[in-house]
């Protein structure tokens, strides 16, 4: 096994109903500039780490599809996950499949971004650079 990263970490995204509702309670605890939405992206707004590194993304989703997660506990569990840029795709999936994750079965946009779960079921994304 090798000490050598397989990615780096870039952000963290928060499902949401209200994408720009939630990143400026966000930014009103970072500090942090919120950076969209886009005309080519209206469904996403991130924050600007200000070059402090990874940071948080907000996805718009219908109202009808959020509920609350409830903590702890399983009946509604936290919705989220993390995207990991690499500079190969298929060199990352590799790395991260060697290590127990799974390539999850929806692949909205494979060339860009993949879809895996973690061992215990979390979904995170391997981001191409």
């Amino acid at each position: 096994m090798t000490d050598a990263p397989i990615a780096m970490f870039r952000l963290f995204a928060l499902d949401c109903p209200d994408p720009m509702e939630l990143a400026r309670f966000y930014s009103a605890i970072t500090g942090w500039p919120v950076i969209g939405p886009t005309d080519a992206d209206p469904d996403w707004v991130e924050l600007d780490p200000g070059g402090a590194g990874a940071t948080l993304a907000f996805q718009q989703i219908s109202e009808g599809e959020f509920t609350p997660p409830e903590w702890p506990g399983q009946v509604r569990p936290q919705r989220g996950h993390v995207d990991f840029v690499v500079p190969d795709l298929d060199a990352g999936e590799a790395a991260v499949l060697a290590i127990g994750a799974r390539k999850h079965d929806v692949q909205p946009t494979p060339a860009s971004f993949r879809v895996f779960l973690d061992p215990i079921g979390h979904p995170f994304c391997l981001v191409k650079e």
